[in-house]
């Protein structure tokens, strides 16, 4: 008697249909990139030092063992931060709903997943003919003794670390905080931590790790409460900062910059534009009328 075999087709969380581009750059402290937006995703890990970038308006600085997304269409720059930075750019095409997921994700990648990361660097390096620094690369040229399932093996691994980072985030809602018509305890004491450093340089990591808190899990429940990204909120409180030291008038603008811990005056005079509308000094001759 034959036998009737009922054939399973595997669900498929994530798809990669296609790879654009593979980046390793290796670059210096006065490195910028001033940036552009693009209908494909593109994931940013940092291999070593610090970055700072900017995505929809919003500066994010990321170090040693971070990774972003940016989704398609988004307007990001990047540039070094107090370091000569090592870091990876992986672009991508995916439409696969669970994407949503990665639109504002930021975190520390584990050690299992930063062999996913290695694991499609090496095939990558066998598969096309990568230049390193060149933020002018628009297509993968293929070498053409790669071997074999090489392209196959880069998108498997990259599909892979997706799925493990979204089980993460599984297992973190298990834990998450219950919607409450009041504002919760964690966000409170977020509030508090980040205000009383705000003349220090804060680092959403050093924030996850007083916590106890993954930054993707903490960065939503934040959202969630207040409507503002933690880093925002920090910036928020900086400039806040800014405004009591202008008005006291006993510190220049200098002195302020270096007080609150910016690169320098410049970069707090851009920051404190953005935030008001009017320089440090507009405000600060205003304030004193």
């Amino acid at each position: 008697m034959k036998k009737e075999y009922i054939k399973t087709r595997p669900k498929t969380v994530v798809d990669i249909t296609k790879i654009v581009t593979i980046h390793y750059y290796e670059v210096g402290k006065s490195f910028t990139f001033d940036g552009e937006s693009h209908d494909f995703w593109e994931m940013v890990y940092v291999d070593k030092g610090s970055v700072a970038i900017l995505r929809d308006g919003e500066e994010i600085v990321l170090s040693q063992g971070e990774v972003i997304f940016h989704r398609p269409n988004e307007f990001h720059t990047i540039r070094s931060f107090e370091s000569a930075p090592n870091f990876f750019v992986i672009s991508f095409v995916s439409s696969s709903l669970c994407m949503r997921f990665f639109e504002r994700f930021c975190s520390v990648l584990k050690k299992e997943h930063k062999s996913l990361l290695t694991s499609i660097i090496n095939e990558a390096e066998q598969s096309y003919h990568i230049p390193k620094n060149d933020p002018d690369l628009r297509h993968l040229r293929r070498k053409k003794n790669a071997p074999l399932g090489s392209e196959q093996l880069i998108k498997g691994y990259m599909e892979q670390l997706l799925i493990y980072l979204l089980r993460l985030e599984e297992k973190e809602k298990a834990f998450a905080l219950p919607q409450l018509t009041e504002e919760a305890p964690l966000i409170s004491a977020l509030k508090d931590y980040i205000s009383s450093r705000c003349e220090e340089t804060i680092r959403i990591d050093e924030i996850c790790r007083a916590f106890g808190y993954s930054k993707s899990f903490l960065s939503r429940i934040f959202r969630e409460h207040t409507g503002q990204s933690l880093s925002a909120f920090a910036i928020t409180k900086k400039m806040e900062r800014a405004k009591e030291l202008l008005r006291a008038d006993h510190l220049n603008i200098t002195q302020i910059s270096t007080r609150l811990s910016f690169e320098n005056p410049q970069y707090f005079a851009r920051v404190f534009k953005r935030e008001y509308g009017m320089t440090p000094t507009e405000y600060k001759n205003r304030a004193h009328i």
